[in-house]
């Protein structure tokens, strides 16, 4: 029997789904070669431009000076082409000692500008960076010929900088080479002065941005001149402000405004450097106006003034003229003297010389005066002012008393004796004392003897009337006639412990 080949039947349904698949791997095999082809999209953001503010850029300054070496500065500066989006910004001209922690940066206009970044760089441009920056790389070395008068240039390696510049000339090393450096180009990250670097993101390109921070090196201190007149009575008194610049920046028509207290810091301050001496002694019209400050007083110039870098300016403080003051002279004991047997004490010491004045209204002042030196000049016969001398004074509030220490008295002596000594118990005694004050001037004075007790004393009797001053403190005011001479004496009970 001859045998015909078996062929299959095929469905309708089958067909479909045979075309079916067919069509659904056409279409990955498709995607796998769409997919393998593609180019996959950029999301990365255009870099961030970069803009440069300097002092042509500020429209207003101002300065308050504390006197403790620093000082708070705020400028505000106008961006016309910041730009938007995100910007590096290169802000210069500010402070060489700039306290970086403490900048605060604000938009004028709400919402135009964040900062995402603040560095502050400080790598200056000098000889001594410059060449560590080319420790490793190739400098040229000039060095002169006498012979031939004439500079050679040489290529040398620089390899360190450490004790010197120490280089690799060919086949050898060498250093301390008598020659001046020559670079090829000017390192990164070197900069002329300290400069902020901020990475702001700004929503349009006009901005105005108001700018503080901290710096040390500016300071300010107070100086007063005293011309008395004949008798010693009245005195004319002139206050001087001396601000001290090194903070390696310059700040023209500037706001100016000096904090006097003593306002706490914590403490890490570089000493500053010698200011080159410019006297400015300036008008007293549009001068200080005071005012309180939490515990400290302010006091605010009433123009514009430049504070030029390393320059020392003198402003007019206050002027008062025709002020009461009263010259006394001042014999001072010590409180140990009450608590041991001496005998002679003292053999013609000098006796002290004040000047007192009130700070009040009534005697033409009543501003409190920032703590400063004050000098005291007077007129001699030939009506030249003479220099008679100085003292420091501490912040004075208004209606409060200055004590000046002139010196000491040259015609006028004093001897002190112990005369008893009675020990009364355990830390209490019983002494007798003579004081004699003798006067070599031809006119009458009056001594002030001051003792200094301390514990508990009791003046049990005395020559002169005894005054209680305070609870550690008795006096006697004693006349001692024109080339003179009286003796005081008393004796007091003291117990100290």
């Amino acid at each position: 029997m001859k045998l015909s080949p078996t062929i299959p039947s095929v469905t309708p349904t089958r067909l479909r789904l045979t075309r079916l698949l067919t069509s659904l791997g056409l279409l990955f095999v498709a995607g796998l070669a769409s997919a393998q082809t593609a180019k996959p999209a950029t999301s990365a953001k255009p870099a961030a431009t970069a803009k440069v503010s300097s002092e042509s850029d500020r429209k207003e300054v101002s300065l308050t000076v504390y006197n403790s070496n620093f000082a708070l500065v705020r400028e505000v500066r106008e961006l016309s082409n910041l730009g938007t989006g995100n910007v590096n910004l290169e802000f210069r001209d500010v402070a060489a000692t700039i306290q970086p922690e403490t900048v605060a940066i604000k938009p004028l206009q709400k919402g135009a500008l964040r900062v995402l970044e603040q560095n502050y760089r400080f790598d200056l441009l000098t000889p001594e960076t410059l060449l560590e920056k080319y420790v490793g790389r190739n400098v040229f070395a000039y060095r002169y010929h006498e012979a031939t008068g004439k500079e050679e240039k040489v290529e040398a390696k620089l390899l360190s900088m450490a004790g010197g510049p120490v280089l690799q000339m060919g086949n050898e090393i060498t250093f301390g080479y008598p020659a001046r450096f020559a670079f090829p180009e000017l390192p990164p990250n070197l900069i002329a002065k300290p400069t902020l670097m901020w990475l702001v993101d700004s929503s349009q390109a006009k901005q105005s941005l108001e700018v503080s921070y901290l710096a040390q090196g500016l300071s300010w201190n107070a100086d007063y001149v005293l011309v008395v007149n004949e008798n010693d009575t009245v005195g004319d008194l002139i206050g001087w402000v001396t601000l001290v610049n090194n903070s390696g920046s310059s700040y023209r028509a500037a706001e100016l405004k000096l904090v006097a207290g003593d306002v706490n810091r914590v403490h890490n301050q570089a000493a500053p450097m010698a200011p080159t001496a410019k006297r400015m002694a300036m008008a007293s019209d549009g001068g200080f106006h005071e005012e309180g400050l939490l515990e400290y007083h302010l006091y605010t110039l009433g123009r514009p003034a430049d504070v030029l870098d390393r320059e020392q300016k003198q402003v007019t403080l206050l002027e008062a003229a025709s002020l009461g003051i009263q010259k006394k002279l001042v014999f001072s004991g010590e409180q140990y003297y009450f608590q041991g047997q001496y005998g002679e004490l003292s053999k013609n010491q000098k006796v002290s010389v004040f000047l007192d004045f009130e700070n009040s209204e009534k005697n033409h002042m009543g501003m409190p005066l920032p703590k400063g030196t004050v000098r005291v000049y007077k007129a001699d016969k030939a009506g030249k002012k003479q220099f008679v001398g100085e003292d420091a004074i501490d912040h004075t509030t208004r209606d409060e008393k200055i004590h000046i220490k002139m010196g000491e008295a040259f015609d006028v002596v004093a001897d002190r004796k112990q005369i008893q000594w009675k020990t009364l118990g355990n830390c209490s005694s019983e002494s007798s004392w003579e004081i004699e004050l003798r006067n070599h001037k031809d006119e009458n004075v009056t001594v002030e003897v001051r003792e200094p007790a301390g514990g508990d004393w009791e003046v049990v009797q005395s020559s002169l009337p005894a005054k209680r001053e305070d609870a550690s403190m008795f006096t006697f005011d004693v006349n001692v006639p024109k080339r003179g001479k009286t003796k005081v004496t008393y004796k007091v009970r003291v117990r100290w412990c």
